[in-house]
């Protein structure tokens, strides 16, 4: 049999049915036909089964109910069971918006790029194609060198082939944020697009808004783990995967400060944070010009008066996705 076109993994844990319902039918409403796509739902130990709601839409859905063991677990089960040309993950409270969704399914069709870059969005749209544009197929390694990518895995339509053996480290927050540039670096063909393609679902009681001081914690030891794995591996890489990774760890350095500030409210958790990133290679930011917020971030926060300042406006300020 031909194997699908695409393989949609779609991770669950006690989200509201409706939205789940609601992300597959979605999916349902896209070109690809049963036998051109898959629908893979990985239930990570959810309270209850959705196994109910799950049976409107018959056989065309792979469901698997695993014990509670995080995100990444239940990503690498999706990619474990997925034989899909492409790989598509989805969260189970956000959906794929139709019109821009299909554009990049028919890049996908025409072109077979490795990746297909593409926008999120917190609204649904209906723009149609003639406006969507997409820039030349580039290296994952040169768009990377050329501008902040998004973390999220969500975002990128992908070859099942480029992975090899790279998967999610289990038992983490922040997950994303180091599978996501290992991925890039492995595309040669890599179409960025503008598609306003995956819309997502903030909801107050996600894991990403929780209050708990001892979670809170673990997401910042996570991220600080991260980003100590990616500095090594990109002091191993070829020049050009080395510096486009230098500049994703510095981007993601900074945005950890910014979680220190907005999480916790110490100076006294900053300064101990800053003295262990120094000791790390990881501060002060390195002097590149990545991009206007980048620059005035790396000149306030390599003064102790600049710190201050920061400690001040970023509590102040809107939550950033």
């Amino acid at each position: 049999m031909e194997k699908p076109l695409i393989s949609f993994i779609i991770t669950y844990y006690n989200e509201p049915l409706d939205l789940l319902s609601y992300c597959i039918n979605c999916i349902t409403l896209l070109s690809p036909t049963s036998d051109r796509r898959e629908i893979i739902v990985v239930d990570d130990g959810s309270d209850e089964s959705p196994v109910e709601t799950l049976k409107q839409f018959g056989d065309s859905i792979t469901y698997i109910r695993q014990r509670h063991m995080g995100l990444s677990e239940a990503r690498n089960r999706g990619l474990q069971m997925a034989t899909g040309e492409y790989i598509q993950f989805i969260d189970a409270d956000d959906f794929l918006n139709i019109h821009p969704y299909e554009y990049c399914l028919n890049t996908a069709e025409t072109k077979s790029p490795e990746m297909i870059v593409f926008e999120f969005c917190s609204t649904f749209t209906t723009i149609d194609d003639s406006n969507i544009k997409e820039q030349p197929s580039q290296s994952g390694s040169y768009y990377m060198r050329h501008n902040n990518i998004h973390g999220s895995a969500c975002g990128y339509l992908f070859k099942r082939s480029i992975l090899g053996d790279l998967r999610f480290t289990p038992g983490i927050y922040h997950e994303d944020e180091e599978f996501t540039p290992m991925l890039l670096l492995r595309a040669e063909d890599v179409i960025v697009t503008d598609a306003k393609a995956y819309c997502y679902y903030d909801r107050p009681d996600s894991i990403t808004n929780s209050s708990d001081t001892n979670e809170q914690q673990k997401r910042l030891n996570d991220f600080k783990d991260i980003l100590k794995r990616l500095h090594i591996a990109a002091d191993r890489m070829p020049i050009d995967d080395k510096t486009a990774l230098q500049r994703r760890v510095a981007q993601l350095t900074m945005d950890y400060i910014y979680q220190v500030i907005r999480q916790t409210r110490s100076r006294k958790q900053l300064e101990s944070e800053i003295k262990e990133l120094t000791r790390l290679s990881l501060f002060p930011l390195p002097n590149q010009a990545y991009t206007t917020k980048y620059t005035w971030f790396r000149r306030m926060s390599a003064t102790s008066v600049g710190r201050a300042l920061l400690m001040g406006i970023i509590p102040l300020t809107r939550k950033e996705r």
